[in-house]
């Protein structure tokens, strides 16, 4: 699946295995390369949506990017309504700023775009879904991977929230602008894809334990994504073209992964519910949350290391007592996510994850399939860095890879550790250890051992 372009258009890397999943083809023009914003009107002219459009963007890159826009659109004869998301704080993509774009849209509005990246995106997305309106996406800094997502991570009530929503039909990413970007969001970026290890040992976790399929195209893409940005980490560091062009790459590559299969599971696992719970915290007591994908990245350097440890466990001393042990009621169960997540939020994940409950005799089941399939699960797993070799790069690249460098105590490290889990039913490696009864024995190894 070698990256391939035709002038500054990338071309999408054709799907053919016979994985028995649905498998979607993007209708999706994307370009990458220096400059390019110039050319932003005639790229999106291609598609002929319309000479009516409502530009979403937030003050501080009015003037980076979508000023410069909106200007081309006019020269070109496009009407434009600008919906300028003004906040005193980091943007939340929350029922606010979708309010703000849905009023800003009328029954004249041909088409969206979005000047931004993450939370402009995302908003973007979903009203762009809603009001069945094609979008357009300018991307402004290589911090995330939901540019060619069919999922917008929204905000309602503290609570972390993911929505089907639509995939821009144009992303345009012009290199200068993204090396502009501030460094953090550079990090981030290479957190979030960092994180595809997590996600790709998990979900192939949950194919060994649970036959959930898995789709071999989408997990090269994710790995091709992977191995991009950490063969490059001193170009990204020094912002070279070759080291943005590679990490937005990245980006691009695994995020089409969402919109090939329709959800998030070749991208995302537990290292980013330990970072939706970290930043539901946050919210929950009005304090602005780490970065998500710096969270991520954060997040994944404790969840490579509990993988560590799991996969060092000897099946022959895992204990049936302490299994059962772990095997809790649902009224138990139940009391105890809505104590960690808080009333609200608590109702909402037990609402929406109602598989989630285990009897013993499905705990049982996955006891016997874990500890049985350990040298397999050793096996498929083997690609999965060390703890030290991700802590290297994170070093390497100037970020943080502790909870204590983002503000997150040691308490809220510990439950995120724990009960993150419990955030979707998605199978991770820290249910594994949940049902087999150590979960909280590697949790406390993984604290020690990061310092």
């Amino acid at each position: 699946m070698e990256v391939k372009y035709e002038g500054s258009k990338l071309i999408l890397p054709e799907i053919t295995c016979n994985c028995g999943m649905h498998h979607a083809k993007p209708d999706m023009d994307i370009y990458i390369g220096k400059g390019i914003i110039a050319q932003s009107v005639d790229f999106i002219a291609q598609r002929d949506f319309g000479k009516n459009v409502v530009v979403v963007t937030d003050q501080t890159l009015y003037q980076i990017a979508a000023k410069n826009v909106e200007s081309r659109l006019q020269a070109a004869g496009y009407q434009v309504t600008l919906c300028c998301l003004e906040r005193e704080m980091p943007l939340i993509p929350d029922e606010r700023a979708l309010g703000e774009i849905l009023l800003a849209v009328d029954n004249d509005t041909d088409f969206l775009i979005a000047v931004g990246s993450g939370s402009i995106t995302d908003v973007t997305r979903y009203v762009a879904h809603r009001t069945q309106k094609p979008f357009v996406c300018i991307g402004t800094a290589p911090s995330m991977d939901g540019y060619t997502s069919v999922i917008a991570p929204l905000t309602l009530g503290n609570l972390k929230v993911n929505k089907p929503a639509g995939y821009p039909k144009v992303l345009i990413c012009d290199l200068e602008i993204m090396a502009d970007a501030p460094y953090k969001m550079l990090i981030a970026g290479f957190g979030d894809v960092l994180g595809k290890h997590i996600a790709k040992a998990d979900w192939l976790l949950g194919n060994i334990i649970n036959d959930e399929p898995v789709c071999p195209d989408c997990i090269a893409l994710t790995s091709q994504a992977v191995q991009k940005c950490v063969d490059n980490i001193e170009e990204i560091k020094n912002r070279t073209e070759q080291g943005i062009q590679s990490l937005i790459e990245g980006l691009i590559l695994a995020g089409l992964t969402i919109l090939i299969i329709g959800n998030t599971r070749p991208v995302a696992s537990n290292e980013h519910g330990i970072a939706h719970y970290w930043e539901m915290m946050k919210l929950l007591k009005g304090e602005e949350p780490p970065s998500h994908g710096i969270s991520v990245g954060v997040a994944t350097v404790y969840a490579v290391a509990f993988f560590e440890y799991f996969l060092q466990q000897d099946p022959s001393a895992f204990n049936i007592e302490c299994a059962q042990a772990a095997c809790i009621s649902k009224a138990e169960r139940t009391a105890i996510i809505k104590e960690k997540y808080g009333e609200k939020i608590g109702a909402a994940i037990l609402r929406d994850n109602p598989s989630d409950f285990l009897d013993w005799e499905e705990q049982y089941r996955r006891f016997q399939k874990i500890t049985t399939n350990m040298d397999r699960i050793r096996n498929e797993l083997a690609f999965l860095p060390t703890t030290r070799q991700v802590k290297d790069m994170f070093v390497r690249l100037g970020a943080p890879y502790l909870a204590g460098d983002i503000d997150i105590n040691d308490e809220l490290l510990l439950n995120g550790l724990i009960y993150a889990k419990d955030y979707r039913s998605r199978y991770t490696v820290f249910k594994s250890a949940n049902e087999l009864g150590v979960l909280q024995d590697i949790i406390n190894r993984v604290i020690h051992s990061i310092k």
